[in-house]
């Protein structure tokens, strides 16, 4: 059965009755770019949909940014069937498939798979350049990859209301890199009017995808210098709770590699995991010192009361407490280095049951159902991969 076919979306009149939303934290959802792996996101979307959550903030890079356009673009009750929609169009099917497929024969279908993908383009999404350009012949920048974005700009406009992002009901962020300066960047609702050239150059990973100008400025994909907008996030948050699902395509640990093909995805599997607990352990420093400096200036006389030094550490509020749920797309053993670009729709589908059954474990976990924080307290939960070690056990 295929898991994302939009029949078995579940109705806006049916979802189950999640645990009440707290008035004073926000629902945040950070979404990491990885191409194809982007189908465990929509799953872990719908899984918080059965929950009746609604993020407050989408925030997303490459592929996330896309996610994160349709959730944020669409009403409430289409966001599930609208991510179905743009994940039926880019999974393609191919000419045979295999009803269970394993070992070498399954990795032979991901290869053949992406290489169709890589031939002859996605459905509304890209589609190859020909001739291709050659490496030492100069071209227009614009036209300068190997493949050309020109259908995922009319899927972006089809798909999302830009004027429904533009009106602010969802927060929504995402990053790209400045081509010239090097700089990364966030385009972000809050603080300017977002368009479909927004989303597109958050996903311009050269050379395959050519940059996007923006305002008489280029961008690239913003996984480039960091994949993931977690650390965004945790430095403009308020002081209002967070519950922040970061949803990352990459993982960051893995097996020793044992061939040149495992190399390879390993070594893409490190350059663009998320440095999660790195962000989240700085945020944790900064609070504690914030609550250092509240207690020395309790301790200090009167006359340093004033003092322009104090003032300034005194300035810097703490923020609210903040609830992690990691959520890792882990690898399988047939995927290859091509996964990010192997959109058949059997994978697809593979990836966002996956998605959706991490979300639903952790969101039932006791850990998560059960947590209580400290009001300037952050806590990480990686609570899917005990499903992984039942499902191995």
């Amino acid at each position: 059965m295929n898991s994302h076919d939009p029949r078995l979306a579940i109705p806006e009149t049916a979802r189950r009755e999640g645990p009440p939303e707290r008035s004073d934290t926000r629902t945040v959802l950070v979404l990491q770019g990885g191409g194809a792996l982007g189908a465990y996101q929509a799953g872990v979307y719908e899984a918080l949909a059965t929950h009746n959550m609604r993020p407050d903030w989408v925030s997303g890079i490459s592929i996330g940014a896309i996610n994160a356009a349709i959730i944020a673009g669409n009403p409430v009750g289409k966001r599930v069937s609208t991510l179905h929609k743009f994940w039926s169009r880019a999974s393609s099917e191919l000419l045979y498939k295999l009803d269970e497929p394993i070992g070498f024969a399954r990795r032979t279908f991901n290869e053949v798979s992406a290489l169709y993908a890589a031939t002859l383009g996605i459905p509304g999404f890209y589609t190859p350049r020909f001739p291709p350009p050659l490496t030492e012949w100069p071209a227009e920048f614009g036209q300068l990859s190997f493949y050309d974005t020109a259908p995922l700009r009319d899927t972006l406009l089809e798909l999302v209301d830009f004027e429904r992002i533009n009106r602010g009901e969802t927060r929504l962020s995402v990053g790209a890199v400045n081509v010239m300066s090097g700089n990364f960047v966030y385009f972000d609702n809050f603080e300017r009017k977002i368009g479909p050239e927004h989303i597109m150059a958050s996903g311009a990973l050269p050379p395959g995808f050519p940059p996007i100008e923006i305002d008489g400025e280029w961008y690239w994909d913003g996984g480039l210098v960091s994949n993931t907008p977690l650390q965004y996030v945790l430095d403009n948050r308020s002081q209002a709770g967070m519950d922040v699902f970061q949803i990352d395509l990459f993982s960051s640990r893995g097996e020793v590699p044992r061939t040149m093909a495992d190399i390879a995805q390993r070594e893409k599997d490190i350059r663009f995991s998320s440095r999660t607990r790195l962000g989240t352990d700085m945020s944790r420093r900064l609070q504690h010192l914030r609550a250092a400096a509240r207690r020395l200036a309790d301790k200090l006389p009167e006359d340093l009361h004033a003092d322009p030094d104090l003032a300034e550490l005194l300035s810097c509020q703490p923020e609210g407490p903040v609830a992690v749920m990691h959520l890792i797309n882990r690898p399988r053993g047939y995927e290859t280095n091509s996964k990010d670009y192997e959109f058949s729709r059997m994978t697809v589908d593979e990836h966002w049951g996956a998605g959706k059954a991490d979300a639903l474990f952790s969101l039932d976990h006791p850990d998560w159902t059960g947590r209580k924080l400290a009001p300037d307290e952050i806590i990480t939960f990686d609570l899917a991969c005990e499903r992984e070690r039942g499902k191995v056990g």
